[in-house]
């Protein structure tokens, strides 16, 4: 089975400090892979060398069997299957837009977009994006009325509008509460067993990671381990990644 995402001993200097150093996996498809780690571990920086935004210093990353360019350059037919949530996604509350004119832009720009689909199959997708996200009742919503959760909601729906194939998150449940980051993973999850996403996501809730990734990466600017949650979330590889201080986080509820 060829791999969705695989990195080989990727590097990323921040001047003369390795951020990230000799780090290397693979992302089969159909599966949930976490990065997890102490702060400034590197984890924003790989998945950001990942996709081209920081560029790498050494190492190879391939995407789709297609390998990322030195300049973080992919094809354009790699990167419409490619969907990224940031941590924080900041906009203009004042901005006169609905939620189903947001979630159309996620068609990308019209050299992205596929040639065959019209103005009704956009509609359609629109659509059936928020009603896959439980967001039909927020279509003609104004997106600066939106709570957080609605929020996270609205932007899955952005990234399902089209045909993904890896979809990448930077602590996107970040802000919300116990219920709310509840019915992400399980949103996330039933969107991998249905359309069969591959999800790369970094998390600092290790409850969570263990009840919904498939694969662990624990990270500390070099790999300390990889494996499945059982193995990966060891007291000890734990204690490797996070230092004799750690002191892992659970939910009050």
């Amino acid at each position: 089975m060829e791999s969705v995402l695989k990195v080989e001993r990727l590097t990323v200097y921040r001047g003369n400090y390795a951020a990230v150093r000799e780090v290397s996996f693979c992302l089969k498809p159909g599966t949930a892979t976490a990065i997890i780690g102490p702060n400034g571990a590197g984890k924003s920086t790989l998945v950001q060398a990942i996709l081209g935004i920081s560029l790498r210093q050494a190492g190879k990353v391939s995407i789709l069997g297609q390998s990322l360019g030195t300049s973080g350059h992919l094809p354009t037919r790699v990167r419409q299957n490619i969907a990224y949530l940031p941590q924080s996604f900041l906009f203009d509350r004042g901005i006169p837009m609905t939620v189903a004119e947001l979630v159309d832009l996620g068609w990308g720009k019209p050299g992205l977009s596929l040639p065959w689909v019209g103005l009704r199959e956009r509609h359609q997708a629109v659509i059936q994006a928020l009603a896959q996200v439980n967001g039909s009742h927020l279509m003609h919503q104004s997106i600066g009325s939106l709570s957080g959760g609605e929020t996270k909601r609205v932007l899955l729906a952005y990234c399902l509008v089209r045909p993904r194939k890896l979809l990448i998150l930077d602590e996107a449940p970040a802000g919300l509460d116990f219920q709310g980051e509840l019915e992400f993973y399980q949103l996330l999850n039933q969107l991998k067993l249905e359309y069969g996403w591959s999800i790369l996501q970094i998390s600092h809730d290790l409850d969570m990671v263990s009840r919904h990734c498939d694969q662990v990466i624990c990270l500390n600017r070099s790999l300390i381990c990889q494996g499945s949650p059982e193995v990966a979330l060891s007291p000890e590889n734990l204690m490797a990644a996070y230092g004799p201080e750690f002191t892992r986080y659970h939910h009050s509820h």
